[in-house]
């Protein structure tokens, strides 16, 4: 970072789409840019900024806020302003509020860029606010598209540049198993209120951009990084992980976790006994699926502590999740297991010395989350990027996925017991599934290969902001 020092600062807007999985990485993110001495805005709404973690020290002074009114959309609930917020069938809703951004954000820049003291250098755009991709064109900012795995990228990539309206899959997706084709389906064909398929809005997003800067680095993923570049028609630097501090420097003000239920459970557990079960709160599993699950859990005999989410489908949550889970599960699993519906410190958790194995979706905050502490995986991927995901990993030999139906990808007791056995009891497979995840711990927790990408985007930053006549020039 030495090096930094010695040139005048970026001004950098990140603006990240409105779910946490993406405001929490592109959070650190804009600390990381900020400890280098330069200056992020970082875009989104009221309620979601105000639920970030706070910033650390250091970064705090180079680091602005910018706060975008979340339009009102009849039927959307009050206050629901990130994904989490917004039950399965008002999700059409949510797009067209956050369409509603556009004008404000476009005033936001227009206002930026009408004095050269606050003009950006770039703009970093997550994939789905092409309106804002479209602004910093007309203000002749530069744009770099934020990117999910390069996995997901590989496995179902956007159309050609030229051809931006894709009216089937590509032929990639075409690979991919049948019940994951049919969980992108909408990605590709849903249009309603919001006017616009997932995938139009990457199209459009792309077509503006000059750059892609993705959440991985070749040693993450060496066998799908190295074709972005050529599927998506465009220079693409990684930003590596951006894990976040083993600490849990991204947890709340005043809730480091330690005197939590959960935690406190632990604390009574053998060490390396405990799986943890954590499957997001993005896409919720049917109810069929979370009693399943449930019951292989029972199965396998293994100590278990679930951070269980409402199922799609399912009644008014009592407060131990009772009205989730088969008839009289928690009473038979009391001795091993425990369900937890509320919030969770989940690093706390994944530190903590009686987890031993982690039943996971397979989202990219997970992993990096969960092979930080070196935990083989019990893989359970969902949607999106998850699946590709889980088969790079269990290709690495960290863990396995649980089994899922050839055409319908439901999941059975049986699958999972089998699959929670194999990686949580003693043996010849656990002992190579821990190897496999030791290896992928080294890459999340080296700080100084993290560190590194983060200056050669910085470098990148310069060099092509300098083309389009957007860097600051170095200092003398």
């Amino acid at each position: 970072m030495g090096s930094e020092s010695e040139s005048s600062p970026l001004r950098v807007v990140i603006f990240p789409w409105l779910a946490f999985g993406h405001m929490l990485p592109y959070l650190e993110l804009s600390e990381r840019l900020a400890a280098r001495g330069h200056h992020v805005s970082y875009v989104s709404t009221p309620r979601n900024l105000a639920r970030l973690p706070p910033l650390r020290p250091a970064s705090a002074p180079r680091i602005h806020f910018v706060s975008l009114p979340l339009p009102h959309v009849d039927g959307l609930p009050q206050g629901a302003e990130s994904t989490n917020d917004v039950p399965d069938d008002k999700r059409q809703l949510h797009w067209k509020a956050f369409d509603g951004l556009a004008a404000p954000f476009a005033e936001f820049l227009a206002a930026a860029c009408a004095h050269e003291a606050t003009r950006p250098h770039w703009v970093i755009a997550d994939s789905f606010p092409y309106w804002a991709a479209a602004s910093a064109e007309e203000h002749k900012v530069p744009c770099a598209l934020l990117l999910p795995t390069a996995a997901a990228i590989a496995a179902v990539p956007p159309p050609p540049r030229q051809g931006r309206q894709p009216s089937a899959e590509p032929p990639a997706a075409a690979s991919l198993p049948r019940h994951e084709r049919e969980a992108l389906a909408p990605v590709y064909t849903d249009q309603g209120v919001s006017s616009l398929s997932t995938m139009q809005r990457w199209s459009l997003t792309r077509e503006k951009c000059t750059l892609g800067a993705i959440r991985s680095c070749v040693e993450w993923e060496p066998e799908s990084f190295p074709q972005v570049a050529g599927l998506l028609g465009m220079p693409v630097v990684p930003l590596g992980l951006l894990p976040p501090p083993p600490e849990g420097g991204r947890r709340a003000a005043g809730s480091n976790g330690a005197d939590h239920p959960t935690v406190r459970w632990l604390d009574a557990q053998p060490p390396g006994s405990v799986l943890y079960v954590a499957l997001g709160s993005e896409v919720p599993l049917p109810v069929e699926s979370v009693h399943e699950l449930a019951l292989g859990l029972e199965l396998a005999g293994t100590r278990f502590l679930w951070a269980l989410r409402k199922p799609s489908g399912a009644a008014v949550q009592d407060k131990d999740g009772a009205d989730m889970l088969p008839p009289g599960i928690l009473d038979r699993t009391r001795d091993v297991g425990l369900v937890s519906t509320g919030w969770v410190p989940q690093m706390t958790i994944l530190a903590h010395a009686a987890v031993g194995g982690f039943l996971t979706h397979c989202g990219q905050n997970s992993l990096t989350e969960g092979l930080m502490f070196g935990h083989p995986l019990v893989m359970l991927p969902l949607f999106w990027d998850q699946g590709p995901n889980a088969r790079q990993m269990e290709a690495k030999n960290v863990g396995l996925q649980v089994p899922r139906d050839d055409k319908d990808g439901s999941i059975d007791r049986h699958g999972v017991a089998s699959t929670v056995r194999a990686v949580m009891h003693e043996g010849e497979a656990r002992s190579g599934f821990l190897a496999g995840a030791a290896k992928m711990q080294e890459i999340v927790n080296d700080n100084e290969l993290h560190e590194r990408y983060v200056d050669e985007l910085v470098q990148h930053l310069r060099t092509a902001g300098a083309t389009n006549g957007a860097a600051p020039p170095t200092s003398s």
